[in-house]
């Protein structure tokens, strides 16, 4: 109970805060949201100045709106996170409790769940998907692509929906588009040669439409947004519109296209990346083509750390992960804190950062706020509203009292003010060790680790020994929002510490 006390005591004083103020002749905004995949908080230089990927696009990004400092992914590997992203809902608190699906993978989201596309639908929004899917598609056990792809994004408020099914290094390798394959997955392909830095991408062995090429992915997705971009211009603004872009890369395989062969100083990734942001910026061009730019809240992040482990760092140095310890997978800062960038004309302040801690389930609040929309109880239990950040805001708390992160091995850590507690001992994740057992360390060993993130940002010192007091309190905060099913506070809840 002191956990809760402390938790909804923050959150009644953080949570309520009104629609944002605008023009209401004008409506909601639209909104477009943009996931890269597997792009590290060190890749965009206004993120890293060091970095040796060219990013313009973002860097123009971040000097329109806000950058956020302190932004993380609800989990450092991609379905969970996608989850989080579109349901406002931590992963782990479904059947999903360590990995990631794979490409013939039942429906992950549940039927009944409330979703920020199926939200915004409600709000008389056009909803359109572009990109990688990744949340299981049907309802048998292994999803057969010769009946309709149902549940899967049509039936959680996606109007139109077109991409591929999973990561690309995933089979089957097939588009869809709505609720079928554009062209049925009817042959075979082999698996790629090459798993990382020696050309050709890597791909598992699988089945694959025929004609479809790994290559063509990432510029038929940016073609595909663009065309829904162009196609509102053209017809006018009569309905506010959520575009979802969650794009394919700098996920493997690696595939730059001849044009960004050499761009980058980082290989065949950092040249990946350099591709995803002018495909980025050529979307971004689209929406000033549009005429709507004015009115459209625009969303940039990725879901998760990049895959960089030390031996990259070492081999071309460039930190794609920036200062922070880890990578992709990983319960280490590395794996989860990502690039987040917002723009609003009108509403936040060009070139403007903030440190906050804050998390990619913190989406579906702060648009639904931003649009005027209430968020049943039942709904987005770990979404937070940001909307008080984006005005430039100093609200007298953190909007987020605490934040769950969680590695692909399904190792817990929470986050409260500077003070970071993971549950267990090693990564978590790809870096190794994934996982120690502290009873092979002798006596006196720590169970888990502790961070003080102010003074201590690589997570180098483990304070979980010298500081019991802080491993307790912060204990009992992961143990109740793990066991109360929400992180938002519920109405309830926040009635009864407002007061009469």
């Amino acid at each position: 109970m002191i956990a809760r006390s402390f938790m909804f005591a923050a959150l009644a004083i953080a949570f309520p805060v009104p629609a944002l103020a605008g023009d209401e002749s004008q409506g909601p905004p639209n909104v477009l949201l943009i996931l890269a995949d597997d792009l590290g908080y060190g890749d965009p230089r206004c993120y890293n100045p060091d970095s040796k990927v060219p990013t313009p696009a973002l860097d123009r990004l971040a000097s329109q709106g806000m950058r956020f400092t302190d932004a993380h992914s609800p989990s450092s590997v991609c379905t969970p996170t996608r989850y989080g992203l579109l349901t406002g809902r931590y992963c782990w608190r479904t059947r999903l409790k360590s990995g990631v699906l794979l490409g013939d993978s039942p429906a992950l989201i549940e039927p009944d769940r409330l979703t920020l596309p199926a939200l915004l639908q409600r709000q008389g929004f056009d909803t359109m998907g572009v990109g990688k899917w990744h949340l299981g598609l049907g309802d048998s056990a292994e999803t057969d692509y010769s009946l309709p792809l149902v549940p899967g994004p049509t039936t959680v408020g996606f109007d139109h929906y077109f991409g591929i099914p999973a990561s690309l290094d995933m089979p089957p390798y097939v588009f869809i588009r709505d609720d079928r394959p554009v062209v049925p997955p009817s042959e075979e392909i082999g698996a790629s040669a090459h798993r990382r830095q020696g050309g050709g991408g890597f791909w598992r062995a699988g089945a694959i439409a025929p004609g479809f090429r790994h290559i063509d992915v990432l510029p038929e997705l940016e073609r595909e947004a663009i065309a829904f971009l162009d196609d509102r211009g053209e017809a006018g603004a009569d309905r506010p519109f959520f575009l979802y872009v969650p794009l394919s890369a700098p996920h493997t395989p690696w595939l730059p296209t001849d044009a960004y062969l050499g761009r980058s100083g980082a290989g065949f990734y950092g040249d990946f990346a350099a591709m995803v942001d002018a495909t980025i910026g050529r979307i971004l061009e689209a929406l000033d083509r549009s005429g709507l730019a004015d009115r459209t809240l625009v969303i940039v992040t990725s879901d998760n750390g990049a895959h960089w482990p030390e031996s990259d760092i070492s081999r071309f140095g460039h930190r794609a992960n920036g200062p922070w310890r880890g990578q992709k997978a990983d319960i280490h800062e590395g794996g989860h804190r990502v690039p987040f960038l917002v723009r609003w004309p009108g509403v936040v302040s060009p070139g403007s950062s903030c440190e906050q801690t804050v998390c990619l389930t913190d989406v579906m609040a702060t648009v639904a706020a931003v649009v005027g929309a209430e968020l049943p109880d039942d709904s987005a239990e770990d979404s937070f509203d940001l909307a008080p950040l984006l005005r430039g805001e100093s609200p007298a708390v953190p909007i987020r009292p605490a934040t769950v992160h969680h590695a692909m091995r399904g190792m817990f850590a929470v986050r409260v003010g500077d003070w970071k507690l993971i549950e267990g001992l090693g990564s978590g994740g790809f870096t190794a060790p994934g996982s120690i057992d502290p009873t092979t360390l002798g006596p006196g060993a720590p169970m888990g680790q502790l961070y003080n993130l102010s003074e201590d940002p690589d997570e180098s010192e483990n304070l979980w020994n010298d500081r019991p007091d802080v491993v307790s309190r912060l204990g009992a905060v992961l143990d109740e929002i793990r066991s109360s099913g929400r992180s938002r506070p519920d109405a309830e809840a926040t009635s009864a510490q407002s007061g009469p």
